[in-house]
């Protein structure tokens, strides 16, 4: 029988990245920003914490000088303290640490006032004159051409300038209490050491969906935001945020050409040779399209790239990608999946050389969830999973192998080998049994003693 002591000492070693020894504080730029809130500015990725940890850590800004320690309220004054200017931002590697206090809009407008979609489209754009244009009953399977898809895409582009924020290397972006980052999406691209903790994301919507006819049997809506979007990086650690659609869940969008006019993507989507990336104690509700590791099934760059650690993160009412993985090695322990949403999908993506290593994850499960469909084979051949367990409905929580019940239900059969183990871990595995309480209880933005 495990001991009280025991099992206190199992849960402090599970809270490992909370409880980490902070560095330095930083200096007090700011009235709200507390003694914690400066310490926690400056701590950096533990050692050993998944793969951001591996060969130099990732520290984000924890080395930055006074002036750039910034507390922002606004868009404009997010984008000054990341560098000054969205457009070049990207390649300011000075040390930085920026504390968001309330809510930041990425739709608010150079005089403050919130633009909408209206707004940046093009002058020749006009979704009613989309849905006529192409129309699969007289445009066919036929990818949209011609000048009203040019002035969708002239108004995508308007939008990224107006909602994708970009981030340089050697940068912390904190949250305090409360702080939310609505209508934008955090863009890591060509950089190293990123650090994003405590702050809630919400409804990161594209105001210029594309129709894409070929895509599936009937064609799909796609759009092109991410929360975070992380490409091209390294070293990047997302910790203790909350990922949801607000009041704008793809469930109330309307149906065009019989299909979701679906107005975001993913969460959290780690692609184009992105490597080393730790998602942890990490909150996800209610979204469609989650966790895309990997963009593409061509075989070339993305060939070693493409290792993330996903652990102790809340899967709550979400569709698919919990994560999808292509070509990477990919260590998904410890987290808690809640699902059952009208139009699950699947949790477990095995994708193209994908090396998925499942460990001592928790499943509670809607009745009508067949534990067979968490795992969905993308062109993959094997997973390495172990010490799963399941809760269905009412019933009691116990071992099950998800493997086994993928095999028994579908064909061809996946292995049952990833072909690696990780090592890049904090602490030894929670017993199964104890993941849901602990992740539900310190996982998402407001955890943290800030």
């Amino acid at each position: 029988m495990r001991t009280p002591a025991a099992g206190a000492a199992l849960l402090a070693a599970a809270l490992v990245v909370t409880t980490a020894a902070p560095a330095p504080a930083a200096p007090a730029v700011d009235a709200p920003l507390s003694r914690m809130a400066g310490q926690l500015g400056r701590q950096t990725l533990p050692a050993n914490d998944g793969w951001a940890a591996e060969g130099p850590g990732t520290t984000g800004g924890s080395a930055a000088a006074t002036d750039r320690v910034h507390v922002v309220r606004t868009r404009a004054e997010l984008v000054a303290a990341l560098g000054g200017d969205n457009a070049t931002n990207a390649t300011d590697a000075t040390p930085k640490i920026v504390y968001v206090d309330g809510t930041i809009d990425g739709f608010e407008g150079p005089d403050g006032a919130l633009l909408d979609c209206a707004d940046l489209a093009d002058p020749e754009y006009s979704l009613d004159g989309y849905l006529a244009a192409y129309d699969p009953a007289a445009w066919g399977r036929v990818n949209p051409s011609g000048p009203l898809e040019a002035a969708r895409v002239r108004s995508v582009a308007n939008q990224t300038r107006q909602t994708q924020i970009n981030v340089g290397s050697n940068t912390t972006i904190i949250g305090l209490r409360g702080a939310r980052l609505t209508g934008l999406t955090l863009m890591i691209d060509k950089v190293s050491n990123v650090i994003v903790r405590n702050l809630e994301f919400v409804d990161a919507r594209d105001c210029f969906p594309a129709w894409s006819p070929t895509d599936g049997d009937s064609g799909n809506w796609n759009s092109q935001y991410d929360q975070i979007s992380v490409r091209r990086s390294e070293h990047v650690w997302v910790d203790h945020n909350t990922f949801t659609d607000g009041d704008n869940p793809d469930s109330a969008q309307p149906r065009h050409f019989g299909r979701p006019y679906q107005v975001h993507d993913g969460s959290l989507d780690v692609t184009h040779t992105a490597s080393l990336v730790t998602a942890s104690w990490n909150r996800f509700v209610g979204r469609d399209k989650l966790m895309l590791i990997g963009s593409s099934n061509t075989i070339g760059p993305d060939v070693g790239r493409l290792k993330v650690t996903v652990h102790h993160n809340l899967f709550d009412g979400d569709l698919q990608r919990l994560p999808r993985v292509r070509f990477g090695q990919v260590d998904v322990h410890e987290n808690h999946y809640r699902l059952g949403s009208a139009g699950f999908e699947y949790a477990l993506g095995v994708g193209v050389q994908s090396a998925l290593y499942a460990e001592n994850n928790f499943f509670s499960l809607a009745d009508d969830v067949d534990p067979a469909d968490l795992i969905h084979d993308w062109g993959g051949t094997a997973l390495t999973e172990r010490g799963s367990w399941l809760r269905q409905g009412d019933g009691r929580a116990r071992p099950v192998d998800l493997l086994d019940a993928y095999n028994a239900a579908h064909d061809p059969d996946l292995g049952d080998d990833a072909g690696w183990t990780p090592t890049l871990r904090a602490a030894p595995p929670l017993p199964t049994p104890l993941v849901p309480l602990v992740v539900d209880a310190w996982s998402g933005a407001g955890r943290l003693p800030l």
